[in-house]
């Protein structure tokens, strides 16, 4: 678990989170704006979300290792293409690359790979997984921005695909046991096997949920610091308050960890959704007040902290674990579209709302339609259990 965890703040760090620091050199270094360049970052974000469901029919076929082992190697040859930039065409295909080797290393294959591995103990192990990727940003914004003023931006990224050949390679090969590859009857996922009607809405329901749920959390990321300044909040509470997500992240985890005997996963997904919502609507009234703005990343901090588990445990408990890796895999695809078109959907959005009100209310929305297709969820595959049972 403790490998597993290293690499994903590895792969996390360096493949995601690095753009917020090392954005401006890497568009400096290939003769780009910001545009092209968060263009480009989004391109491989939808080609990992394109990507989610091959690699997750593979885990459930062959295993994690041979995946999460390939994963490193990709991120690797991203890393130096990232070093080696020249120019737009040269950027967008290292960040193409770059998102070929997140949908084989960040969280979904991890999660498929536990499944595989973890058995009555997959809930705990993901939660200690998430507190591993939790970290990432933590250790990697810090590390990124020390390490381009000491050595340029180029050496940097040479670094970091040396550390996924060195670190995260042998973690992946030598500490996740191999498996001989299950038969296609055995490996395939709940659509193959002929999923009911109630099961299929479910799924639909769940997918558009946490699709929301990324939504949030990409807009967010990218507009917070704006949106409190343009509310009347100083820049430095501004960026304090921003800064209080990542350890309020942390606590959510470390809570669902502590207390996971004494709720199940439905329910921990009752309470986050509930608390996304809540929070949403203390960000869209909190008009400059600095105690509203810090509750308000006080409790989006923690339920996005727990969401990340719940998108781990509650595929389990609603469709079961068989074909797992497939089945994450396919919620993942609306999730990182969602994640990859939000920064610059939300963007037009505050170019027309100079009042920034439709831009909260939006955010407000998502909260609820959120928790309500969470409810959905819940509700329509109970009720096609309870069918199965009465036939």
């Amino acid at each position: 678990m403790s490998a597993l965890g290293v690499a994903q703040i590895i792969s996390w760090g360096s493949l995601f989170y690095t753009i917020g620091v090392l954005g401006p050199a890497l568009g400096q270094a290939a003769g780009v704006g910001e545009v092209a360049l968060f263009a480009s970052f989004s391109a491989g974000l939808v080609v990992s979300g394109l990507l989610a469901p091959v690699t997750g029919r593979r885990i459930d076929t062959h295993g994690g290792r041979n995946v999460l082992a390939a994963g490193s190697v990709l991120a690797a040859i991203a890393c130096a293409a990232l070093a080696l930039v020249q120019g737009p065409v040269t950027m967008l295909i290292a960040w193409l690359l770059a998102g070929v080797a997140m949908a084989a290393t960040l969280y979904d294959p991890a999660f498929a790979t536990l499944n595989d591995i973890a058995g009555p103990h997959y809930r705990r192990a993901v939660t200690a997984l998430t507190l591993f990727g939790g970290l990432a940003s933590t250790v990697f914004w810090p590390l990124s921005h020390l390490l381009v003023e000491r050595v340029g931006l180029r050496e940097t990224f040479a670094i970091y695909a040396l550390m996924h050949l060195v670190v995260c390679l042998p973690l992946h090969w030598w500490f996740i046991p191999a498996r001989p590859p299950r038969d296609g009857a055995h490996a395939r996922s709940h659509s193959d096997a002929g999923p009911s009607l109630h099961a299929k809405r479910a799924f639909l329901w769940l997918a558009i949920a946490l699709a929301l749920v990324s939504l949030i959390a990409s807009g967010i990321s990218a507009h917070l610091i704006g949106l409190l300044t343009a509310s009347g909040i100083d820049i430095g509470d501004a960026v304090f308050i921003g800064a209080m997500f990542g350890p309020m992240q942390v606590a959510g985890r470390v809570m669902e960890f502590t207390f996971a005997r004494h709720i199940g996963p439905i329910a921990a997904g009752y309470l986050s959704f509930a608390a996304l919502a809540v929070s949403m609507a203390i960000f869209a009234v909190q008009g400059g007040l600095y105690p509203l703005a810090l509750l308000f990343v006080l409790m989006y901090g923690w339920s996005n902290g727990v969401l990340t588990i719940v998108r781990g445990t509650v595929p389990a408990e609603l469709f079961g674990r068989e074909g797992y890796g497939a089945l994450l895999g396919r919620l993942a695809l609306p999730q990182v579209i969602a994640r990859a078109l939000a920064p610059a959907a939300l963007a037009g959005i505050l170019v027309l709302d100079p009042s920034r009100t439709a831009t909260l209310a939006t955010f407000v929305a998502c909260g609820v339609l959120a928790l309500v297709a969470y409810r959905r969820a819940i509700v329509v595959s109970r009720r096609g259990k309870e069918v199965e049972v009465s036939r």
